[in-house]
């Protein structure tokens, strides 16, 4: 006669993944995990400001001239007719005392002078540490000759042809489009990935997981759970999303702006969430398996260190290979499935074809099915020792769908 109360595969994995959600999403600590990474962004943002301004007010480009009286007057003219054409690639010129020595004045409080520039506009000197001298040298030189002509030169006028954009200037934006989309990917999942790990060995050690794989295939309870944190994690992805829509409203402007990618914002967002489900998806199995290969937490902590430096070189391997599509290393990025979710999503900013990410995301999904499987494998070798799972406690199954 058949079993009817054992539940299918995808059945059992729908109900644990649901158990797991509630479970996650309505505890206080999920509250706390959303509100964790804001305070870095904001303190973040608020140092980045601070830094620039500082870095600002520190960079100067103030050069006090100590020549004769003529020489400054012809080269500080000099300056105004370049500076039209040059702009701040010309320093900024101050009158300073010829007869005061250039190191007295480097060092006169309150100037905040980055070169002295003096001797004659033949033969100009040029007093500054050594990283100035080679940053000024040119341009002092171009404004001495400027000013030591006897004809002043008459530069045309440029006719401007603006164009929307060229090849060059396209690719350019679209690798820095290409950047940011593969750094937050990889930003999110490390952030995100963990939750998994620490809810496997939590229910390890209170038995709860025997319990679950008493009732079920081992195989569903791996699915079912990371299907349920993958709920959790887009969650928080929406509200961190919300709460970043509500900051770059309030700053308008002021937040620099991304290129628009080959395939469009609309269809670039939505790969790049499925490709974090995926990529998402890839590593927590590998983080139940080693739940399951781990004991204590000590032991979980060991194990996950080489995935997490794996990780690092992988997402390595797909940001190397952006600016060479099509070659070798950036195939055998797009084909490997921990680095595909990145290089795929780099693809996806420079290149408008579709069909690439079907087979990406056809072969990703047949990753994640084969790394829950063996990960479900060693986890019944190694915990489960009492023979098949789901004919030792088949009273668990309620208890099961009671949660």
């Amino acid at each position: 006669m058949k079993d009817t109360t054992r539940l299918s595969r995808f059945e059992a994995a729908r109900v644990i993944a649901q158990r797991d959600f509630r479970a996650i999403l309505f505890s206080r600590a999920f509250l706390f995990f959303l509100l964790g990474p804001l305070f870095p962004i904001i303190i973040g943002v608020l140092a980045g400001g601070i830094g620039g301004q500082v870095q600002r007010d520190a960079n100067t480009r103030l050069v006090a001239v100590a020549m004769s009286e003529a020489d400054t007057q012809a080269l500080i003219a000099a300056r105004e007719r370049l500076a039209p054409q040059i702009g701040r690639a010309l320093p900024e010129l101050a009158m300073a005392d010829a007869g005061t020595a250039p190191e007295v004045i480097l060092r006169e409080p309150g100037k905040n002078y980055v070169a002295v520039v003096g001797g004659t506009l033949a033969a100009p000197e040029l007093t500054a540490p050594q990283p100035a001298i080679d940053y000024w040298s040119g341009p002092v030189a171009m404004l001495a000759a400027e000013a030591g002509t006897r004809q002043v030169a008459a530069y045309p006028a440029v006719a401007p042809r603006p164009v929307a954009t060229s090849i060059a200037a396209q690719r350019g934006d679209r690798i820095r489009t290409a950047q940011a989309g593969q750094l937050l990917l990889f930003l999110l999942m490390m952030l995100l990935a963990g939750m998994v790990l620490s809810n496997l060995v939590e229910e390890k050690a209170n038995k709860v997981i025997e319990v679950l794989a008493a009732a079920v295939p081992m195989d569903a309870v791996f699915l079912g759970k990371l299907v349920a944190m993958l709920g959790v994690s887009l969650v928080g992805i929406a509200v961190w999303a919300a709460v970043g829509s509500a900051i770059a409203l309030l700053a308008g402007n002021a937040l620099p702006q991304l290129p628009a990618p080959a395939l469009g914002w609309p269809l670039f967002l939505a790969l790049g969430l499925v490709y974090f489900a995926m990529g998402y998806l890839l590593l927590g199995s590998l983080f139940l398996t080693i739940g399951g290969l781990a004991t204590t937490v000590r032991e979980v902590q060991t194990l996950s260190m080489p995935v997490t430096m794996a990780q690092l070189l992988v997402f390595f391997l797909a940001a190397s290979s952006i600016t060479r599509p099509g070659s070798p290393m950036e195939l055998f990025a797009a084909a490997f499935p921990l680095s595909s979710p990145f290089a795929m999503l780099a693809r996806a900013a420079q290149s408008d074809a579709l069909w690439p990410h079907a087979l990406a995301l056809g072969w990703q999904a047949l990753c994640v099915l084969l790394f829950v499987r063996f990960g479900a494998q060693i986890f019944r070798r190694r915990v489960m020792k009492s023979g098949k799972g789901g004919h030792a406690v088949k009273g668990h199954v309620g208890s099961v769908r009671a949660r």
